[in-house]
């Protein structure tokens, strides 16, 4: 006690004696039997919310176990200190190193040297998983399980930087009570890494086995929580959307886990498809082979061993001294899950074409303008020939020219093709800004999920499906409504305004019921094969569009996917 404090209340110590306060009744930390592998789960208890954050799900990747699939937990864990809101982070790719950018350059330097990432509280050590419930959840509540992936372009992101706790009580709030689950899993050369050294060792898409095992936890756990594991719903935005349609993908559509599905519906915010060439492919070979030299590890009989033995920070700056999606070659990504014949067994195109996917229903949707964050890094490509050779230099280098040249020819006027859409001339940053914007974010999110709704609607017809499309950010300078801005709203509900409280409203009939419009007064929402409408989120309003927008790109992006694969 500070001295001012102490003579202020000194004179009452000799005042006529009070009544006795009451006691005060202090409530134990949330504490809950995991079983599976046996823990005693300390959690913490904050706005009637409680939160059991970084509970391990797997044995630490490092050493002989880095670049190796996940492996589980078979040893009783004793007591889990699960009260740390920011649990640690997988290694994060910030910024690329040596890309002729002085400014990501430096930028890369600096925030991946251990320290910085220490900062970042990111380590090798990080495949963890967090649960929150609302406070006094029985363990017989048997409450729906909402499971979330993180973006960050299979680069960075972490369960540090998703706080469900406005979600759980916004559940609460709606008569929809649910438990949310995030999964930590490794990120670029640490998760999805290529070659054909990774094929050959059986180490490809490490992040998505995490993703994985991290479901396989779930199953076996979250009964004791309060959860029902057989009312699990996947939930991701951007990669992590992506990483949703993947998790239906995998094992051509097997989901099951001791003969039960690990999830019964998914929702998937900007990304479904990603179109990618083989984990053996010319391209992730060249990345393999550049992190292999960076790593010192060029010449050695066993690149991957090699890489699983050196220090680190020299893993770390290798695996980040490729092109990064902050940069000039932005979303032609170089880490990404691909095709290797067992986990993804094909390109996820062709899994959805075939029917090779796990039939659940399903919400899918996008922000308006998808690609103006990833036009920012472009600004010299100043002319149609210029954006051609920058398309097929950096994204396509095996697709003829005269695909890419036909499809830039579908977005002939900025002015009703470009992105922000809806802006004709104006905001045009550059002189190719909203042209390059309106194709990489069609291309990677809007018209692929229109060409993933089309297939899958031919290939499983009674599987139910809802669209939609977020413009509540109409008008914001540049960006539009950008790529990511659902996390403020939708997420976090930063904005208690239409848009946050209808979508998580839709989103928890959904989880409940599998029908958005179950048990709620919003204005209806038909499936996408009825009309192929869209629910077009407003920040005052909604209402329902045709989903048949850019029609002459749709039509091209979809007769010639096979040349648009990563």
């Amino acid at each position: 006690m500070k001295v001012s404090h102490f003579l202020a209340v000194l004179p009452l110590a000799f005042a006529a004696p009070a009544p006795a306060p009451a006691p005060v009744e202090k409530r134990a930390a949330p504490t809950v039997i995991a079983p599976v592998p046996l823990a005693t789960v300390v959690g913490r208890s904050l706005l009637s919310v409680e939160s059991f954050m970084g509970i391990p799900f797997a044995q630490p990747p490092v050493g002989s176990l880095r670049l190796k699939p996940p492996q589980p937990l078979t040893a009783p864990l004793g007591v889990v200190d699960a009260d740390d809101l920011l649990p640690t982070a997988c290694p994060q790719f910030f910024f690329s190193i040596g890309d002729d950018n002085p400014a990501s350059d430096f930028l890369g330097t600096v925030l991946n040297t251990p320290f910085l990432q220490k900062a970042t509280n990111a380590a090798e050590d990080c495949l963890t998983i967090n649960v929150q419930r609302p406070a006094g959840v029985s363990v017989t509540a048997k409450l729906p399980v909402l499971f979330w992936i993180f973006g960050g372009g299979f680069e960075l992101g972490a369960t540090q930087m998703y706080d469900g706790t406005s979600l759980v009580l916004e559940s609460v709030a709606q008569g929809k009570p649910i438990i949310f689950v995030a999964v930590n899993y490794r990120v670029g050369g640490f998760g999805f890494l290529g070659g054909k050294e990774i094929l050959a060792d059986g180490a490809s898409n490490l992040g998505l086995l995490d993703q994985r095992l991290g479901l396989k936890w779930v199953a076996d756990n979250i009964a004791a929580f309060g959860g029902d594991p057989d009312k699990v719903t996947i939930w991701g935005e951007s990669a992590g959307s992506i990483s949703v349609l993947d998790q239906m993908a995998l094992y051509d559509g097997d989901n099951t886990y001791k003969n039960k599905p690990l999830f019964r519906a998914g929702i998937m915010n900007s990304g479904s498809i990603a179109p990618a060439e083989r984990v053996d492919s010319v391209k992730p070979q060249a990345i393999y082979d550049e992190v292999v030299a960076a790593a010192g590890c060029f010449g050695k009989a066993d690149t991957l061993a090699c890489l699983r033995s050196v220090d680190y920070s020299t893993y770390l700056n290798a695996a980040n001294s490729v092109p990064g999606i902050l940069s000039y070659t932005s979303i032609a990504l170089s880490y990404l899950p691909r095709p290797d014949g067992t986990v993804l067994t094909d390109s996820p195109d062709v899994l959805i074409t075939a029917g090779k996917y796990a039939k659940v229903p399903f919400i899918i949707g996008d922000q308006e303008d998808e690609g103006t964050l990833f036009a920012l890094f472009t600004s010299n490509v100043s002319s149609i020939a210029d954006l051609s050779n920058y398309l097929n230099d950096v994204f396509f280098p095996a697709t003829p020219k005269n695909i890419i040249d036909g499809l830039i020819a579908t977005y002939s006027s900025i002015s009703e093709d470009g992105s922000p859409f809806r802006t004709f001339l104006l905001n045009n940053w550059y002189p190719q800004f909203k042209r390059i914007a309106a194709i990489l974010g069609d291309f990677t999110f809007t018209l692929t999920r229109r060409i993933f709704l089309d297939v899958a609607t031919k290939v499983n017809p009674t599987v139910q499906s809802w669209s939609y499309l977020s413009s509540y950010d109409f008008g914001t300078p540049i960006l539009g409504t950008f790529h990511a801005s659902d996390l403020l709203q939708v997420f976090y509900g930063i904005q208690p305004n239409n848009a946050a409280k209808t979508i998580r409203g839709y989103y928890y009939s959904f989880i409940y019921d599998l029908d958005p419009n179950s048990n709620n007064s919003l204005t209806n929402w038909p499936e996408w094969k009825v009309s192929k409408q869209l629910m077009q989120f407003g920040a005052d309003s909604n209402n329902l569009i045709q989903d048949d927008f850019r029609t002459d790109s749709y039509e091209f992006i979809k007769s010639n996917v096979e040349a648009f694969r990563i």
